[in-house]
């Protein structure tokens, strides 16, 4: 399991350098689960540098998302993931702050299957998440977001489980 995650780490970082899109930052989370794990996630966020829809009330745009989380339990619950994700982002319009709501679906790779009492099957699961912020005029971000991950039908067990964060995105 081990070579697979760090086969799973090396496969991230090079596809982080592989996309022609422009980073736009790192994000750190701070988060918690329903059964009160603490989450902490370090991630990069490279934009499309597209967007449509764009009107006086706001555009549609998006960014790749590249993440390490780390599940804090005790010694046997402790969990790591890796993740990476296609993110939508409505953002509206405004001059120093632009409020937005984000949503996602991508897939992760977690070191072990089990998340406090949640089996989760496989160490391969799907991330769904849904959120919404204020992004500064000097590209600074805040928000507040809620992932999900599950195997979606998978493997039995498919317990899932979410994490409920607070977000800050510093720009490069």
């Amino acid at each position: 399991m081990k070579r697979l995650f760090c086969l799973a780490a090396i496969a991230a970082a090079l596809m982080g350098h592989s996309f022609t899109a422009q980073a736009a930052g790192v994000e750190f989370s701070v988060g918690q689960t329903s059964d009160s794990t603490m989450t902490y996630r370090l991630g990069m966020q490279f934009d499309w540098d597209k967007s449509w829809w764009q009107t006086d009330v706001g555009r549609l745009t998006g960014y790749w998302s590249g993440a390490y989380t780390y599940w804090e339990g005790d010694e046997a619950s402790s969990n790591n993931s890796l993740s990476f994700s296609p993110v939508f982002v409505y953002e509206f319009s405004g001059q120093n702050v632009k409020p937005y709501v984000e949503a996602g679906v991508g897939v992760a790779v977690f070191s072990h299957t089990q998340v406090e009492d949640n089996h989760l099957g496989t160490a391969f699961q799907f991330e769904d998440r849904l959120g919404f912020g204020l992004r500064f005029a000097g590209g600074h971000e805040v928000g507040i977001r809620a992932t999900h991950y599950s195997n979606a039908g998978i493997s039995n067990p498919n317990d899932g489980i979410e994490s409920y964060a607070l977000h800050y995105t510093m720009p490069l």
